[in-house]
């Protein structure tokens, strides 16, 4: 499985070893402003969006893709990534509360969380 993470988030070191990848340079900054909308968009806008995101799959030889952000996005890009054979994928994370108690005998509370698999689009 090679899985190209179209997510604007570093894969995590588990992601990595079930096979995701990050794109770099030039990549990464087209990934990043086809995710981000400043304006509303149309739906020619969106569409557009998930064809550059489904050729940058296709570029990288990928056969899977890790996906998310806007919700508006996510099911044209499902749609197109299915029809040309690339599996759509979201993360699923766990939660982790960790409590630590602080010198001041404040509590703080955090939350991590960890990789826990795919979720198939």
């Amino acid at each position: 499985m090679k899985i190209i993470n179209l997510t604007q988030h570093a894969a995590t070191p588990e992601q990595i070893e079930a096979g995701v990848f990050d794109v770099t340079g030039d990549e990464l900054i087209i990934l990043k402003r086809r995710l981000t909308f400043d304006v509303l968009p149309t739906r020619e806008d969106i569409l557009h969006a998930a064809l550059v995101l489904t050729y940058m799959a296709i570029a990288n030889g990928a056969t899977h893709a890790m996906i998310g952000g806007a919700p508006y996005l996510m099911a044209p890009l499902e749609t197109i990534l299915g029809e040309i054979g690339i599996t759509p994928l979201y993360a699923f994370s766990v939660r982790e509360s960790v409590e630590e108690t602080l010198p001041d005998g404040s509590v703080r509370k955090t939350n991590v969380f960890k990789h826990g698999g795919f979720v198939h689009g």
